[in-house]
């Protein structure tokens, strides 16, 4: 995936240049850099294993957009399609559920480094997510978040569905919806 494609002069205000910044689909070569950026983001009980990674980038590796800089992975997101409308723990614990001709695209996670947060990345990978969605032909995106996090995915266009069924990581999640 050509980074360049992309338009992110945004990029440009952080430092990275053409040379040492690379935005693209997920393979299996990032495993262990998606697990760790993973850990790094989440609390234990949250977080994705190795195992999961594993699993997801064999089956919907094309679902995950990562943004590197040189060999260093700095944000990711990621997720699966499917004809289901509403996002189940049994998701995230089966990635053979995903459907290449699904639907809705489905927000496992959106990742950025400590370091890298406050700075648009995030909001950037989101935007960049939903339009390749949108070009999919997808119906919309759906996510799970926490209830601090709501307003920032409004911010996106997503709308509040209201609590989700979801009991990952023993949390109270809310689902939201973004409809094209």
């Amino acid at each position: 995936m050509n980074s360049s494609r992309f338009g992110c002069s945004w990029l440009r205000d952080l430092g990275f240049t053409e040379e040492n910044w690379s935005l693209r689909k997920g393979s299996m070569e990032d495993l262990f850099a998606v697990s760790y950026v993973e850990k790094e983001c989440f609390p234990p009980l949250e977080a994705a294993t190795e195992d999961s990674f594993r699993e997801r980038l064999q089956f919907y590796g094309n679902h995950f957009l990562l943004l590197y800089k040189e060999d260093q992975l700095i944000s990711f997101v990621d997720g699966f399609c499917t004809n289901e409308e509403n996002l189940t723990d049994l998701m995230y614990e089966d990635a053979s559920l995903h459907d290449e001709k699904g639907r809705w695209q489905m927000i496992f996670g959106v990742n950025t480094m400590p370091f890298y947060r406050r700075k648009g990345i995030a909001s950037r990978m989101l935007e960049e997510f939903i339009r390749m969605a949108k070009e999919e032909g997808r119906e919309g995106l759906v996510l799970t978040c926490k209830k601090e996090k709501i307003s920032f995915y409004a911010r996106l266009g997503f709308s509040l569905e209201g609590l989700s069924e979801s009991v990952h990581g023993n949390v109270e999640w809310y689902q939201m919806r973004l409809r094209f």
